[in-house]
């Protein structure tokens, strides 16, 4: 297993069946986290990215399994916020000291390419990099986001085993999912993915799978998050996933693609009070800071039991800061743009 390691952390390459072997419960976990710790170091610094997460609305027409939002939810309170809010709110986080904010929501059809576009030259007119996180749109929308000045786009695969994500997320295609990504990625986006960890009928090689999927695909940023069952949907009675399987998945994927970035997720600290440090000291490198106003947040359920659902965008914010500087890294100065995406750019535009 230390062979292994010692690949993975200086060639940054693994196959699928040492993958898998690296996911088992035996490989210490510590060796694991100490690893990726040590390519994060290397590769993309010290410093932690902050991003101002925006919920702007709970809306979805999909009835995905495992989410609190989908369709289905008739105990969920529905909300969107207006175009001028959501402005304000970018404004408040760049304010804030923030230089990117994520836009994230359900796939909600009410706000059209129109809308998106006015939002977003809205908050490019702030200096501000942006991220968008709304699901399965057409290629010539995406086309005109990024026309309008968006930056980023994360579009989470789940899982790259068809049957399981097909079964979980009915009337959606696990190909038209990835069709997505490339079409992402072929006009100049930050692409960013991820998975779930923990679904049930998952199993060790399938998540090997996603992180062989995620380096194929030349994903720029990578969010791992544990499922957790939600009392409002079918697999409100599932195990879920565990905090450990998840930092394995995490960790690994630091491993094999060295120069993305990877959030230590907010689900991590719902599993465990020390999730995110724990991320944080793993191969993570961006934390998102919910800047979204407290009325709306705790009806964002995409899963139970958030911790970020009680605090004031400022409060967020400074238990994030304190978090960090408890560690001895400090707050990412600039936009916190991939390496591995600024490389892909240098290299073309020569």
């Amino acid at each position: 297993m230390d062979i292994l390691l010692e690949k993975a952390k200086n060639k940054h390459e693994l196959t699928r069946e040492e993958l898998t072997a690296m996911l088992q419960p035996e490989y210490p976990l510590a060796d694991l986290l100490s690893a990726a710790d040590e390519v994060r170091k290397k590769y993309v610094g010290d410093e932690i990215h902050l991003r101002g997460l925006i919920e702007f609305s709970n809306f979805c027409k999909n009835n995905c399994l495992y989410c609190g939002l989908r369709r289905d939810n008739k105990q969920i309170q529905r909300y969107r916020i207006d175009i001028r809010t959501i402005l304000e709110l970018a404004s408040h986080a760049k304010n804030m000291g923030l230089k990117t904010v994520v836009l994230q929501s359900g796939e909600d059809i009410w706000f059209s390419t129109e809308k998106m576009v006015e939002i977003i030259r809205g908050i490019k007119d702030m200096g501000l990099a942006l991220t968008l996180s709304i699901g399965e749109k057409s290629r010539e929308e995406y086309e005109a986001y990024r026309k309008a000045g968006a930056d980023r786009f994360l579009i989470r695969i789940e899982t790259t085993d068809k049957k399981l994500y097909e079964d979980n997320d009915p009337g959606m295609s696990w190909e038209k999912r990835r069709q997505c990504m490339l079409d992402l990625k072929e006009l100049g986006f930050e692409l960013g993915s991820g998975c779930l960890v923990g679904l049930p009928g998952q199993t060790l090689e399938s998540l090997a799978d996603d992180i062989l999927f995620f380096k194929e695909t030349s994903c720029d940023m990578i969010g791992i998050g544990p499922f957790i069952p939600h009392p409002m949907t079918p697999l409100k009675n599932a195990e879920g996933g565990k905090l450990e399987p998840a930092l394995r998945v995490m960790a690994l994927t630091r491993l094999l693609l060295p120069d993305i970035n990877i959030p230590a997720t907010t689900a991590m600290e719902t599993l465990a009070p020390n999730g995110q440090t724990l991320a944080l000291q793993g191969g993570a490198n961006v934390i998102m800071p919910n800047v979204t106003l407290t009325a709306y947040r705790q009806h964002y359920q995409l899963y139970p039991g958030k911790t970020t659902t009680g605090y004031t965008p400022d409060e967020s914010l400074k238990k994030v800061i304190a978090k960090i500087e408890s560690l001895g890294r400090k707050v990412g100065s600039g936009a916190g743009q991939s390496p591995k995406w600024l490389k892909e750019q240098n290299t073309e535009n020569k």
